[in-house]
């Protein structure tokens, strides 16, 4: 009787602990990662519940990629590293004031309806019709508040719900004119065929108005996901492409740098979205119906007037890049500076830090980078380069009004994520060659090496909330983890010669939920 009964208890414990194991455990971890105020109600979809707690999202496309534990992405930015109080913001850390943004604006909306008036006047005199569509300047419109938001630390804050709304809005606003951008109207067509590297034509790109008065780059497919760039190309000749702009913002989110412009992808129709509202003539010159009778165009650019080299939809449709413009520059100066490590844009030629591993020992002792954080944001530039493969960073911008302490703009990222296969070990010269690099940004590499946060499994569900998703292939992604891997290694043997005080940079103000066990 006695040993039926220990029989008894021994199962009955054993039972106990299986439902504890597999059933209560499992529910208390998933619990504990759920977002504070979150809902577990059963009305609430997969897609509402990311909506709500991610900072920020690009699509109504919300497909769910999560682990069981969670979001990945939605835990990463509630991460105190992605959590620390900046500066409070001056009238001098701010690049605009509202009233003088709105009054520039204002001025730029009266000028347009204007011209807008004369285009289609001319346009009916040569039997051509333009839609008339009304620009409804709204001083709350996203892009105004994007511009707004800009401060002398980055473009927009971790939290700023304006970015969410701009994307949305060039997801889906009306397009009301479509142009030349301003440095192919520059080449007037005239192009040196001559030149190594050629000035701008081959890479289509085309500025386009929204309904609101906002602005965005379009830069259409020309490279299917899949395809490498081959290992004969010089970095100076490859696509630009669209997807790597789109990645690149998503990637530059992650990192906590938010110094490139919100970039969404969306499908444009070239016809009635370009061809039928263009006001620019030699625009509307370069279109053309191919044999498969779709609508294509290409550049004005005398070396690639040619339609092999154009670009066409399918038969109307085609994907592209939506990149935000920043300020006007009369209204917001920006300089463009040679990068140090600028590459030999020659078939045959070599620089010096190609061939001096002393090199930023002489870059150290010149002005700007002899003090403040220039040097220090030219190695952030360098990583991120290095991650996405993109060669071609010849030049950076900044805006004038911060001078010298403010941070590098990461613009034209279109020739990264090119080879997936290869890593570029050379982009991270800055690196190796000057041994130094901010604390914050090692503290986020190490978190995003972390399986918890992996690299590219954030990116992943990132880009998943892009309309034109997948935008990189598994092999992309996958490269992701490996460079990151190649820069935290460059570091670990820059600390083991030089030490820790000599590499690591303190450079921001620390957050009081930030513990000891994250340094």
């Amino acid at each position: 009787m006695r040993r039926d009964r220990l029989l008894v208890a021994v199962t009955l414990v054993a039972l106990l602990a299986a439902d504890v194991h597999f059933i209560l455990l499992p529910r208390l971890r998933t619990w504990c990662h759920l977002p504070r105020g979150s809902c577990s109600c059963t009305n609430s979809s997969p897609e509402n519940t990311s909506a709500a707690t991610v900072p920020w999202t690009t699509s109504l496309n919300m497909t769910a990629v999560s682990t069981e534990r969670g979001s990945k992405l939605e835990r990463l930015f509630r991460h105190p590293l992605y959590n620390i109080r900046p500066p409070d913001l001056g009238p001098e850390e701010q690049l605009l004031q509202e009233d003088e943004l709105m009054n520039y604006c204002k001025r730029k909306v009266s000028r347009w309806e204007r011209l807008k008036k004369f285009y289609i006047e001319a346009a009916a005199a040569s039997n051509i019709t333009i839609p008339d569509h009304p620009v409804t300047f709204d001083p709350e419109a996203s892009w105004l508040q994007f511009h707004l938001g800009i401060s002398r630390y980055a473009l927009y804050s971790g939290d700023d719900s304006i970015i969410d709304r701009l994307l949305r809005d060039m997801q889906t606003a009306t397009i009301i004119s479509a142009d030349f951008t301003q440095d192919e109207k520059a080449l007037k067509g005239a192009c040196d065929c001559s030149q190594v590297v050629k000035p701008s034509g081959l890479h289509l790109k085309l500025a386009l108005k929204l309904q609101d008065f906002g602005k965005a780059m379009f830069k259409p497919m020309r490279q299917e996901r899949h395809e490498e760039t081959p290992e004969n190309f010089f970095y100076f000749v490859d696509f630009q492409r669209h997807n790597a702009e789109i990645a690149a913002f998503h990637l530059d989110r992650v990192l906590d740098f938010r110094r490139v412009p919100p970039v969404t992808g969306r499908f444009i129709n070239v016809t009635g979205e370009i061809l039928d509202i263009t006001h620019n003539e030699e625009l509307r010159s370069v279109f053309f119906t191919s044999p498969a009778n779709n609508t294509c165009f290409f550049a004005k650019c005398l070396y690639v007037c040619k339609s092999e080299y154009a670009v066409c939809g399918h038969p109307d449709l085609l994907e592209g890049s939506m990149s935000a413009y920043l300020p006007g520059l009369s209204i917001a100066p920006r300089i463009s500076i040679p990068n140090p490590w600028i590459r030999a844009y020659s078939f045959t030629g070599r620089e010096e830090w190609e061939v001096n591993p002393l090199y930023c020992d002489n870059v150290k002792k010149l002005y700007p980078y002899n003090s403040g954080n220039r040097l220090l944001n030219i190695i952030d530039m360098a990583i991120f380069d290095f991650l996405t493969g993109n060669m071609d960073r010849h030049h950076y911008e900044i805006f004038t009004k911060f001078g010298d302490d403010g941070f590098l703009l990461h613009l034209d990222n279109a020739r990264g994520f090119g080879r997936h296969s290869h890593d570029e070990v050379s982009i991270l010269a800055p690196l190796t060659q000057c041994c130094m690099i901010k604390r914050s940004t090692l503290f986020r590499l190490k978190l995003l090496a972390q399986s918890e946060y992996r690299l590219s499994d954030v990116m992943r569900e990132s880009l998943s909330r892009d309309p034109l998703t997948p935008v990189l292939t598994e092999e992309h992604l996958q490269a992701l983890d490996r460079r990151l891997g190649h820069v935290l290694r460059t570091v670990g043997n820059c600390v083991k010669k030089l030490g820790e005080p000599q590499v690591l940079i303190t450079d921001f103000v620390e957050s009081s939920r930030v513990t000891s066990s994250h340094r």
